[in-house]
Parts: structure tokens; sequence; C-alpha cells
């Protein structure tokens, strides 16, 4: 009988190199995508306070400037979110053709072409008066969200996101049925290649409570737990995946990301053919910026090793406000 010896996996972790030639998942700026926010009024971008190190951008030369600046980082695809001039209870500022996203989409289509991939977020919050993802009937003493009626109007934003050079549409008020509503109207309208990535496991989070901040969409009365998800639930994702997969969605989406990491992997083995992104959220990246910046973790290493969590759970693309560090700091060698 042939005896081996002790098998010593420290072997394996013995210097640097080695451990970078087994390890078992490895992340490329390819797959980050970075989200900016734009904005209709004012001429310079403006920090937001709760997201340090994260602006809005006025639709001029200072957004080109940035997107320039991601590029040569690596980073070659955004998703855009729109604060309008303008707000109402139907979010008509959302539909516009000269809309805040709209307008952005156009000018960075005509400065870069195809070298940059341009996803729109495609939601009423942002430009309604109420901040709701749909069309509210009733009001504070009492109120639903009409959700076959707001199909409608998510269909009409989604098209003049795709007519004004959008390679992707990114659906999120978790409406039943919007996907298939919007991919009828792109088809209809000839825009058969533009692709739909579904917020298809989008949960009722306290970690959004930045971005609502930076993009003032917080609801004005109520919240989101009728139409996003209960966070004590996993299983469940899986209806959401499976209803946006059969009404046409090309990516499908969890989010957050860091907090949910059962859910993405979940999501990932049942559905392994279908590419799976992750939305690191606002809240999040707070976090890791107010604790390294508060000097009680080491806020480069923490960033890596959360985005490296995201991707080994099995998710395919990762939206992160970190997209520009991430990449720069694969660039530069980081390690662990």
């Amino acid at each position: 009988m042939v005896e081996y010896p002790t098998l010593r996996p420290r072997r394996l972790r013995k210097n640097e190199h080695v451990r970078k030639l087994v390890a078992e998942t490895t992340l490329s700026p390819n797959h980050l995508v970075l989200p900016i926010f734009v904005k209709e009024i004012g001429n310079s971008k403006e920090e937001i306070e709760s997201m340090p190190g994260v602006y809005r951008y006025p639709v001029n030369e200072e957004l080109i400037k940035y997107i320039e600046e991601v590029k040569e980082n690596g980073v070659n695809s955004i998703i855009l979110f729109g604060i309008p001039s303008y707000k109402d209870e139907i979010g008509t500022s959302a539909i516009k053709r000269d809309g805040v996203v709209q307008s952005a989409l156009k000018m960075i289509s005509e400065t870069f072409g195809e070298s940059i991939i341009k996803i729109a977020d495609e939601c009423m919050d942002e430009y309604t008066t109420h901040g709701h993802c749909g069309l509210v009937i009733g009001n504070q003493n009492g109120y639903r969200i009409d959700n076959d009626e707001s199909l409608k109007v998510h269909a009409d934003i989604a098209l003049s996101l795709a007519e004004s050079g959008a390679d992707i549409v990114a659906p999120s008020s978790m409406m039943d049925g919007v996907v298939g509503k919007i991919r009828e109207k792109l088809d209809a309208a000839g825009f058969n290649d533009t692709l739909i990535m579904a917020y298809s496991a989008k949960y009722a989070s306290v970690f959004y409570g930045p971005f609502r901040e930076a993009a003032t969409s917080k609801p004005a009365f109520g919240d989101r737990r009728t139409y996003q998800m209960d966070p004590r639930n996993a299983k469940e994702s899986l209806k959401e995946i499976a209803l946006d997969v059969e009404e046409g969605a090309d990516i499908i989406m969890v989010k957050p990301a860091h907090t949910y990491l059962d859910v993405i992997r979940l999501v990932k083995e049942n559905f392994p053919h279908y590419p799976l992104a992750a939305y690191h959220v606002s809240g999040e990246y707070s976090m890791i910026r107010a604790a390294g910046q508060k000097g009680w973790i080491d806020e480069k290493v923490a960033m890596m090793e959360v985005t490296y969590a995201i991707a080994r759970a099995g998710a395919d693309i990762i939206i992160t406000y970190f997209a520009q560090e991430i990449a720069k700091s694969l660039r530069e060698g980081f390690t662990f």
C-alpha cells in the first residue's frame, strides 16, 4: 500500500505568487459597473454628503472629463441615475426626450461611441413628488400603488432611454410585469437589440438610505415594502427571477449585494446560464468609507475583500461606487 504524505493546504498559501496562481475567484474591470448621478440644475459637480467621494454631475464637460478618467482606469460600463429640475405626481420628467438622463446618454454617445456601455436606470421614484416607483392612488392617509397602470409609464420611460442611446435599460421598480411590458414596447419600436437588466430580486433594504439622499428620492409617505422584497426571504427571489426571465430579461440582478451573498449564490445555482449582476449599494459603500475614514479598518482591503466576496458568491457583474478604485487597485497589482 502506497503511503502519501499528509496533505498540507498551507503549501498552497506559501507566498503571494502561489496564492495568485491557485486563487479560485478573480476580478476584472470588465465586470464592474460604476453608478453616476447626473443632475439638471447647476453647472458644477457637488459631493453627496452621505457618500464621500461620490458626486452629482451636471450634463456638461465636467461629466465627460469624469468618464474619461473612469475609462483610463479600465472601467467601461456605467449606470446613470437622474436628478431632474422638477417633479410631479406621475413622473413626467422621466419620459422627456430632453430629460436629464436622456441628455446625458446623447452626450456620452456622441463623445465615446460604443467604447463605453451605457446603462440607464429606469424608474419613477426620482421623478415623482411622492417618491414611489409607481403611480399612487390615494395619499398619506391611505394609498396603494397601481401596478398595471404604472407599467405603461415605465415602458414609455424605457423607450425614451433607448431612443437616447442606452445600450441597456434597467427597470428597478419591482412592478409585476414591468420587464415584459418594456420588452414589448422596445421591440415594437425597433429596439430589439436593447438589453434589459432587471432588478429582479430587489429587497426593501435600509442600506438604500444614502442613495435616497443623493437622488432626493425618499418616499414622501409610506414605504416600498409592498413591492420590494422582504429581507427575511431568500427562496422568493427564485420566483421573481423566473418571472423576469420568462418576460425577456437579458441580465438579472440581486440588490443589495454585500448583505445578500446567500441570495446571490442561490440565484446563480438555479439560473447558471443567465448573467447575474449584484448591486453593492450606497449604504454598504458608505459604511466602508466611514469606517476607513475613522481608521477602524483598512478601507482599500475592505473594499477589495467585499468585492471578491460578491464575485465568489456568483455575481458576474458588480455594480459598485468603488468601481474606479477597484480597477485602479487591480491594475496596480493588489493582492491579499
